[in-house]
């Protein structure tokens, strides 16, 4: 059986009629303190009012979804850092599958309780492994043994086509308000975020240029795609920023990033923090991390979005 490795826009609109009656349309909010500060128009992709406070529950529920009853008996397996984790716990409660979710020692305990509390009985967690990496390995393992369906975080086209179900929202709302992207900020951990928007991007909005952030110590999809022209593992990250900490891009979406991301910005961790700070103290969003990054990245690009439309997914 030959294993796709290619998104197109119509794998993300099945995605969206899939999702429909299952994520919230977040809203597109014009952020009037950052479009202040950098004399532009910043409009925030607000995921973080997603159910499961992130956009993670679009990649992970449709990829489960697609999953043929014989399959979804055996039960699903993930490795998270919490995000995805979240949404595999929230999608296997909600269509009644058993999950093991593995998930690094270093993870937050409110994460690893979200993760139970919305999968309760059909979720066990699994901690194990200092890293994302280490932590997948095991999850990996176990899977082949007991002859169950891993979730890919973000190397499954199933799960790339659910995060850009993203875009299409944010493009309608964007259109129903006369407004016209310049820039695109997303952050980057494994890349199925940046894949799934900037296909979608790329066909519907291709004057707007796709600008992906990473956190300075974990920069994995720059150092494959710019750097080496070839995917590499990292051999030490810095693990802060734990939502986009990972060492090994996909191979899938390593081609796709490198078709569709036009420029990089890295991040570093005292900027991030400065942004959190910020967030809560100027417009009183409580921002993780990675949800930091790409408000984070207009700082360095301060000179360009001057006068123009950026929208960040947030």
């Amino acid at each position: 059986m030959t294993v796709k490795t290619t998104v197109s826009t119509k794998d993300i609109d099945e995605a969206f009629l899939r999702l429909k009656d299952i994520v919230k349309e977040t809203p597109l909010q014009l952020d009037h303190y950052l479009s202040q500060k950098y004399d532009c128009k910043v409009y925030l992709k607000r995921e973080d009012l997603q159910w499961v406070r992130s956009f993670k529950l679009r990649g992970a529920y449709n990829a489960i979804s697609v999953l043929s009853d014989e399959a979804k008996s055996k039960g699903i397996t993930c490795a998270s850092a919490g995000n995805h984790a979240q949404g595999v716990a929230y999608t296997a409660k909600k269509l009644n599958l058993n999950a093991v979710i593995f998930m690094p020692v270093t993870t937050p305990l409110q994460k690893v309780n979200q993760v139970k509390f919305f999968g309760n009985s059909n979720v066990e967690v699994v901690l194990t492994g200092d890293t994302f990496d280490h932590c997948l390995a095991e999850a990996l393992t176990y899977t082949s043994e007991h002859q169950m369906n891993f979730i890919d975080p973000f190397n499954n086209v199933h799960t790339i086509s659910g995060q850009g179900t993203l875009a299409k929202e944010m493009l309608e709302q964007a259109k129903s308000d006369n407004v016209n992207f310049d820039y695109l900020f997303a952050a980057i951990g494994g890349g199925g975020l940046i894949s799934g928007i900037s296909t979608y991007f790329k066909t519907y909005s291709p004057t707007t240029k796709i600008i992906g952030v990473e956190p300075s110590g974990a920069s994995s999809m720059y150092e494959s795609v710019v750097v080496n022209n070839q995917v590499v593992t990292l051999p030490n990250i810095d693990k802060f920023v734990d939502g986009a900490s990972v060492a090994r891009v996909g191979d899938i979406t390593f081609e796709i990033a490198k078709e569709n991301v036009d420029d990089y910005v890295q991040v570093d961790e005292g900027a991030v923090c400065s942004t959190i700070l910020d967030m809560y103290s100027k417009q009183a969003i409580v921002a993780e991390p990675a949800g930091a990054l790409s408000v984070s990245a207009l700082e360095n690009y301060k000179d360009h979005i001057k006068g123009k439309n950026s929208g960040l997914c947030h």
